[in-house]
């Protein structure tokens, strides 16, 4: 089984690429992030004729997340509450969690806050996001034991995962706070599936689009698989595609696929 996660920055602009990409790649399940596009508009029939099965849960212009399957998806869900009744319903406002389980496998499709600037109101934001990520999945992690963990996280863990040219002092996706929050959920039992395979630095899923960042390879890791104990024993492989970054118009990041 392959699962892929992408931040498309748009998919109806990014539509064409997304298709045959998965032509050129046959995966299980494409997890997306940032599709900028309500519910109504999204653009399932072109995915759905060629043999997908597509859930999403999205927003006009911003944020957005969609799953896109070979196989139907069973208890599928989007946002916190399903999970936490309880919590503040704000929480879910900016559509960023979607999940569905497939081969007894759960996915959980995220789309962290980016956090603007540290010290910000939406960097505050972040942070309480993650502390209510933990719970989230503290809690599926009573029933679920199998969970994927995937997406655009907007935090590089590691100096490993920045390129060297990087100015990360209390730099927004490096700060400490962030990468502690991230630590936190982690110490649920979650590990980072890229690692397993590929621990030299020099690897990245994001460039800029400015000062030529892909051209220079002035990237970040911050698109991750986060694997529970089982499925990361039985983790094959984990690569990042670089491929469609190249294309025209392509989205600042790029696919990476979990193989196990």
């Amino acid at each position: 089984m392959k699962i892929a996660t992408w931040n498309v920055n748009s998919i109806r602009t990014r539509l064409e690429q997304v298709i045959f990409w998965l032509s050129e790649n046959p995966i299980d399940v494409l997890c997306l992030q940032e599709t900028k596009v309500v519910d109504k508009d999204f653009p399932r029939s072109p995915l759905e004729e060629q043999g997908y099965h597509v859930y999403f849960s999205g927003q006009k212009a911003y944020n957005g997340v969609a799953l896109i399957s070979r196989q139907p998806l069973t208890d599928v869900s989007a946002g916190f509450t399903p999970i936490l009744p309880k919590i503040d319903p704000a929480w879910d406002e900016q559509k960023r969690v979607i999940t569905g389980v497939i081969n007894g496998i759960r996915i959980v499709n995220l789309y962290v806050p980016n956090g603007s600037a540290v010290g910000s109101e939406k960097y505050e934001f972040k942070l309480g996001w993650l502390t209510v990520l933990r719970e989230y999945l503290q809690t599926l992690l009573l029933t679920q034991p199998a969970i994927c963990m995937c997406g655009d996280f907007n935090i590089a863990l590691t100096a490993a995962d920045i390129h060297e040219n990087a100015k990360i002092e209390n730099h927004i996706m490096a700060s400490e706070p962030e990468r502690q929050a991230l630590k936190d959920i982690l110490e649920l039992g979650f590990a980072d599936s890229f690692r397993k395979f590929t621990t030299e630095g020099g690897h990245y899923s994001w460039w800029d689009y400015r000062a030529a960042g892909f051209r220079r390879n002035r990237g970040w890791r911050i698109d991750h698989h986060y694997l529970t104990p089982t499925l990361y024993e039985r983790a094959k492989s984990c690569i990042i595609d670089i491929t469609p970054r190249k294309l025209p118009q392509p989205s600042d990041h790029t696919p990476v696929i979990v193989e196990f």
